[in-house]
Order: C-alpha cells, then sequence, then structure tokens
C-alpha cells in the first residue's frame, strides 16, 4: 500500500485553508459556491423524470383519451429509450464540449447551457402535459436535445475549479464539490415529491425555474480562472503551485483532443468510468422506479427513500477525496471502493422490502459506487487533465473531462437500453448481478493503471537506495558502512 504522507505547512487561515492546504479568496468562495449549484441545478431538472416515471406511465397509458403506449411495459421501455438517446447526446456533446470549453470562455459557455437546458425541460415536463401533447416523437427530440445541451456543464465546470484549486486541494475540494451531483439529485427528488399531487408537470416547471434563475448568477459573478481577477491572485497561485510567473499569467493554449487520449490514465479511466458510470446511472435513472414498482411502496415514499444512495456517494466523495490527498494516487482508493462495492450491491440485491434497512443498504452501496464515480469525474480527472507532462503549458483540463466523462456516458447509455428489458424477462435481482459484473470490469480497467504505479513506486524506491548508498559511500567508503547503509530502513517519500 502507498505510504501516507502527512502536510504540515498549512496556514490556518481558515477551515478550509487548513483541509485543503490552500489559501482561498472570495473568488475562491464564489468559484466554489456558484459552480456547485449550478451543476446541482443541471442534475436536479435531469433527475425529475426519474422520480416522475410511474405517473408518467400512468398518464401515457390510461389517462388520456388516446393512449399513446398499449401497456405499461411499452411505456417503461421507451422511457429506458429516452435515457439512452439522452446519454448518448450527452456523450456526443461532451466530447464536443470539453474541446470548446478549452478554446472559449467557460462562464459564458455554462450560463448558456444553463438557459437553453431549462427551456427545453419546460417544453418537455410542463407545456406537453399542460397543452396535452403526446407524442413519442416531440418527446424523444426535446430529451435528446436536452441531453446535448447538458454536456456543456460537467468538462466546463470541472475545468474551471482546476484553474482555480492546485494539486494538493483536489481530493479534499473536489471530493466535497463532485457531491453536486448528488445534492442535485436530492433537490430534484424533494421538488417531485413534494409536487406530485399537483401533477408531475409541476415538478418539471419548479426545477427548470430554479436552473434559468441561476444561470444569471453564473453569468455575472463567476470567474472561471485566476487570470480573469487580478495579478494578486495569479501571483498567489504560482507560489502555492510552485509554477513560472509566466505560466499562469494568461490562459495557456489548448492541447489537441487526440493528444489528450494519449496523457498517462485517460484511456483506462475513461473505459473504467464507462463500466461505473452504466452502474450509478441505472440508480439514478430506475432507483425509483424500482423501489416503486418492484418493492410496491407509495411513488413519493420511493422517491423519498432512493435519496439515500446519494447521501452515500455524498459523503464517500468527501472522506475518500479528502484521504486520497494524503496518498501518492488516488488509484488504489478507488480500487478498493469498488471492491467493496460488489459485495454491497449483492447484499442489497437480497435486501428485504423494509425501508430502514433499505436506507442503510443504500447509503453502504452509494457510499461505495459514488464515492469513486465521483472521485473519477472530479478530482481524477483534474489530475490527469494538469499532468506533469503538461506542466502549465496547455490547456487540457475542459478536453480530458469530455473524454473521461463521454466515454463513461456511452457505457451509460447502453445500459439504460438493456436494463427494461433485462428487468423484464429476468428480474430485478439479474439487473443488481449486471451492476456487479460491470463494477468487477471497472477494477479490471484499472488493474494497469495500479500495476504501473506499483512498478513506479519500487523505481522511486530503488533510485533513493543507491543514491543513499553512493552518498555515503564517497564519505566513507569502507564495505563494513556500506553494508550498514543497506540495512537501512528506507521511506518512499524521502
Amino acid at each position: 500500500m502507498p505510504t501516507i504522507r502527512f502536510r504540515s505547512d498549512v496556514s490556518s487561515d481558515s477551515f478550509w485553508t487548513r483541509i485543503s492546504g490552500q489559501r482561498w479568496s472570495k473568488h475562491h468562495y464564489f468559484v466554489f459556491v456558484h459552480t456547485f449549484m449550478s451543476y446541482a441545478m443541471l442534475h436536479a431538472t435531469r433527475k425529475t423524470l426519474s422520480t416522475v416515471k410511474p405517473s408518467l406511465i400512468e398518464t401515457w397509458t390510461s389517462n388520456t383519451t388516446n393512449p399513446i403506449f398499449p401497456t405499461q411495459q411499452a411505456a417503461a421501455e421507451f422511457l429506458g429509450v429516452l435515457d439512452t438517446g439522452f446519454l448518448i447526446a450527452y456523450a456526443i456533446g461532451l466530447y464536443i464540449c470539453g474541446i470548446l470549453g478549452d478554446n472559449y470562455n467557460p462562464r459564458r459557455l455554462l450560463a448558456f447551457g444553463m438557459m437553453a437546458s431549462s427551456i427545453v425541460v419546460l417544453c418537455f415536463g410542463y407545456l406537453t402535459e399542460t397543452f396535452h401533447v403526446y407524442s413519442p416523437m416531440i418527446y424523444s427530440f426535446l430529451w435528446i436535445l436536452n441531453g446535448f445541451i447538458q454536456s456543456v456543464g460537467w468538462p466546463v465546470e470541472v475545468s474551471i475549479m482546476g484553474n482555480w484549486f492546485g494539486h494538493n486541494a483536489r481530493g479534499a475540494v473536489m471530493g466535497a464539490w463532485s457531491s453536486c451531483a448528488s445534492v442535485g439529485n436530492i433537490i430534484g427528488t424533494l421538488i417531485a415529491s413534494y409536487t406530485l399531487f399537483m401533477g408531475y408537470q409541476y415538478a418539471f416547471l419548479i426545477a427548470c425555474s430554479l436552473l434559468f434563475i441561476y444561470s444569471f448568477l453564473v453569468f455575472f459573478q463567476l470567474p472561471s480562472a485566476p487570470w480573469e481577477v487580478n495579478s494578486e491572485m495569479v501571483q498567489e497561485q504560482v507560489n502555492e503551485e510552485n509554477l513560472d510567473d509566466d505560466e499562469l499569467a494568461e490562459r495557456p493554449p489548448p492541447i489537441g483532443f487526440f493528444r489528450a487520449w494519449l496523457l498517462p490514465g485517460v484511456i483506462a479511466y475513461s473505459l473504467a468510468y464507462a463500466c461505473l458510470k452504466l452502474v450509478n446511472y441505472g440508480f439514478f435513472f430506475w432507483l425509483p422506479f424500482y423501489l416503486h414498482a418492484g418493492l410496491h411502496w407509495p411513488e413519493s415514499y420511493a422517491d423519498s427513500l432512493s435519496t439515500w444512495y446519494d447521501v452515500g456517494g455524498i459523503v464517500a466523495a468527501v472522506l475518500a477525496g479528502a484521504f486520497s490527498d494524503h496518498m501518492r494516487s488516488r488509484t488504489p482508493v478507488v480500487f478498493i471502493m469498488l471492491l467493496m462495492a460488489t459485495v454491497s450491491l449483492y447484499v442489497y440485491a437480497h435486501s428485504p422490502a423494509s425501508y430502514n434497512w433499505n436506507a442503510f443498504l443504500l447509503l453502504v452501496a452509494g457510499f461505495f459506487i459514488g464515492g469513486p464515480a465521483n472521485m473519477i469525474s472530479s478530482s481524477i480527472t483534474a489530475d490527469l487533465g494538469k499532468c506533469e507532462q503538461l506542466r502549465g503549458n496547455a490547456e487540457a483540463l475542459s478536453t480530458v473531462t469530455g473524454i473521461i466523462d463521454g466515454t463513461g456516458s456511452v457505457g451509460a447509455a447502453l445500459g439504460q437500453w438493456f436494463i427494461p428489458s433485462v428487468q423484464h424477462w429476468f428480474g430485478w435481482k439479474a439487473v443488481f448481478y449486471g451492476f456487479i459484473i460491470m463494477t468487477l470490469c471497472t477494477a479490471l480497467c484499472l488493474t494497469p493503471v495500479l500495476w504501473k504505479e506499483h512498478k513506479d513506486r519500487r523505481i522511486h524506491r530503488s533510485d533513493e537506495v543507491d543514491a543513499l548508498l553512493q552518498s555515503d559511500s564517497d564519505e566513507n567508503p569502507s564495505d563494513e558502512n556500506v553494508q550498514e547503509v543497506r540495512r537501512r530502513p528506507t521511506n518512499s517519500n524521502v
């Protein structure tokens, strides 16, 4: 296991300074809060569809004069098609928006995406029900378009966070920040659970209204990088990152899309995230429906219970991120959590129909699944996009984020296509067994990275021993002293 490295050079200016090891100005707080809440609002509008699926199925099959689907199974399969279409468009958009985020102003791109998404969600969920426009073609077009538009959010926001927070802060800060998706899921779920008695369309109305309003705050108050503020802030980051003055004086040039794929660890983590995001988004899209249709609990009851999965992901993102800051690599933390995730999934597949047991087991499953997912998509991605090979000479954060999250969305899209059919033919336990297999595949994809890091540590320790032997032999070349040096314990962090 990697050696834990505790830092003793942290000042006591503030709570976040002590946690992250980096000084926070008012601009750091603005960036953290606005990026956190903006993506939470994006995810809340996305989560609304999964929370109102039973109401939509009821409306499409029995509450209209001309039902658009003959059976509830057909309606559920169409919802699976919507989720798949959303994720395919989302994946394609991530590759494109990742490049745009490194070439254009991230703040403007983000604000535009939030405004456009709020309008599309309003049309999809509120206007279609208000004017009784029930058309599979319209639903498909609007939700797929929403997937493409929302893809601007994650790569741009990770890029902004990576610009403001240094490597030593990324695990703790990015871990806490990456819980924005889970917080957004909780917000969307609570909005739906408290408005369903009025009609499912009001859940969409409230969620997209909040998103639209917050887009103005992002546009007018969010600084995308230190070089947009003043030279003093740039100098602070130069001092903390040990960079040259001219590396942060202006925005570095963007890296090419294909060159970004060749950065160390990008391909391995992209494939791993494709497997893991399938599992994470399987819970995201289908957990409320499973609790309602599989365990026969009321829809609002199932929505509230499903939030425990997101709570587990939030706790894991903060704790695992902070712990990984004190290690040479974050990969072992992710790998161990993935192995524990397979156990938690197996136990949950056989859980009793008890609220307390489900809440606890969802908390555990969210911890070991949502935690690694949040780490890969935030702090690990930021590390890869700011690796030593670039050293401030090129900007790759947004592009690398788009590659990893885009590849993950491809895997998630395939999963949403198969989940309804697997559930229909083999039952819900088969779905969870499939999740276990995909989690193991995630760990398998990270095995080469883990092995390479292990070899690098051995080479590093060997070089330290050789340097120590050479230094001691220069001072006293006697064989007796050389043998004594060979018996000395070594520390990989010397």
